[in-house]
């Protein structure tokens, strides 16, 4: 009576025919929603004052970034009041030619849009930004935005 045994069942494979078409998909969504930074920071990243009224900037391609902070590199100088534009350090002077460089590149109908955004750490100078400011004046850049993050400024 023992003949007869009863043979294991095993589980079926799993199917991998699907893998490549799934692996593919994330492939193409993350090289679709994935952005590169456009400038390499030759600053250390500005340590952002805080503020209590922060507002987000709408349209980010109509925006130029000054950096003001410490360079990462000796060579550039010591202190708070390296300014970078673009992938270059430049003194203030050079903003003016900064500015419209960025103008060159948009639209006669996008250039009263253009918002010039100021990174400037804690630490940097306000001699400084008020030289950047200046010349952003003089080069009738007069839409003018200083990133903060948002957090309390009143201290306890």
């Amino acid at each position: 009576m023992s003949k007869f045994r009863k043979k294991k069942k095993d589980l079926p494979a799993v199917s991998t025919a699907s893998l490549p078409d799934i692996v593919f998909m994330l492939l193409f969504f993350f090289m679709v929603t994935t952005t590169m930074r456009e400038t390499d920071l030759k600053i250390d990243s500005p340590r952002l004052p805080s503020a209590t009224e922060v507002k987000k900037l709408e349209r980010k391609s109509l925006v130029s970034t000054i950096y003001v902070g410490k360079a990462k590199d000796p060579k550039y100088g010591t202190g708070y009041n390296r300014i970078q534009l673009n992938d270059k350090i430049g003194t203030a002077d050079d903003v003016t030619a900064f500015i419209l460089r960025e103008r060159e590149d948009k639209s006669e109908k996008e250039v009263p849009f253009m918002t010039t955004s100021i990174k400037a750490d804690k630490e940097s100078s306000v001699g400084t930004l008020a030289d950047v400011r200046e010349k952003l004046r003089d080069v009738n850049a007069l839409k003018l935005s200083l990133s903060s993050h948002k957090g309390s400024t009143i201290k306890k």
